[in-house]
């Protein structure tokens, strides 16, 4: 088993260290949102709190889940070690860069974990050596090595479809509620639905989502006239732009 630190404490970093803290691996978090790392002591998982200088020099593994504006303030005056390893999950925030504020740390890799990796099936794709995620989560989620930092800014990019698609959900539940005068049946019914639909899908090929679309939109049908409806409006054209400057934002480019 590690011992693994946690520099930032939020809603990325809550479910992971609950997640290796449950899988007998020896948890450190720091102080940062003082709620959370509260909730973390108290949960009866043997999670410690720690300052972020103890966090460092106790762990062999330190995950960085700090906001990208603030982080190099925190790890500006923390003493690494040659032997560390490092895992980000900073969206943009270049490899270069943290090797060159955790120096003489060399071992550095970058995920994009969302909070359902303390339940299973979290997808990481990691940019850098991947052994580390794989050895910590690989068991209960599937890891996916990327050829460089570029493929993995194209899934950071990717994983913002996540919210816009609970914002679309968000508001054809909405729209239910309005019609059936009942707003809890209504998101019971529209996310179990959707939540169930994807639970049924193996998710380890590809054209596996078109096939399930064209199975529900077959002609004459009801998913048929949303789907050509959305199309019609343009509701799919805009996503391929959009993705590009989002992910071209990491780069710099805009």
């Amino acid at each position: 088993m590690s011992r693994v630190g946690f520099l930032g404490t939020g809603h990325i970093a809550a479910p992971m260290a609950r997640a290796l803290a449950r899988a007998g691996h020896e948890v450190t978090v720091s102080r940062r949102s003082e709620a959370v790392s509260a909730d973390l002591a108290a949960s009866g998982l043997g999670i410690a709190v720690a300052e972020n200088a103890e966090v460092v020099s106790d762990s062999e593994i330190v995950f960085l889940c700090l906001r990208p504006a603030v982080w190099a303030d925190v790890v500006r005056d923390l003493t690494f070690r040659a032997d560390q390893r490092i895992v980000s999950v900073m969206a943009g925030v270049p490899m270069a860069e943290i090797a060159a504020a955790c120096a003489p740390v060399s071992d550095i890799s970058v995920t994009i974990p969302y909070g359902f990796i303390e339940h299973s099936g979290c997808p990481l794709p990691v940019a850098g050596d991947p052994s580390v995620v794989q050895a910590l989560f690989g068991a209960d989620n599937p890891v996916l090595p990327q050829a460089d930092e570029a493929a993995l800014n194209h899934h950071f990019a990717a994983s913002t479809m996540v919210a816009a698609a609970l914002g679309l959900l968000e508001q054809g539940a909405e729209w239910l509620a309005g019609k059936t005068g009942a707003p809890e049946a209504a998101e019971v019914y529209v996310s179990n639905l959707v939540a169930g639909v994807l639970n049924g899908l193996s998710r380890d090929r590809a054209g596996e989502l078109h096939d399930e679309k064209m199975a529900l939109a077959s002609p004459k049908t009801l998913n048929l006239q949303m789907v050509e409806g959305l199309a019609a409006q343009g509701a799919f054209d805009g996503l391929p732009g959009l993705l590009d400057t989002i992910s071209d934002s990491m780069d710099g480019k805009t």
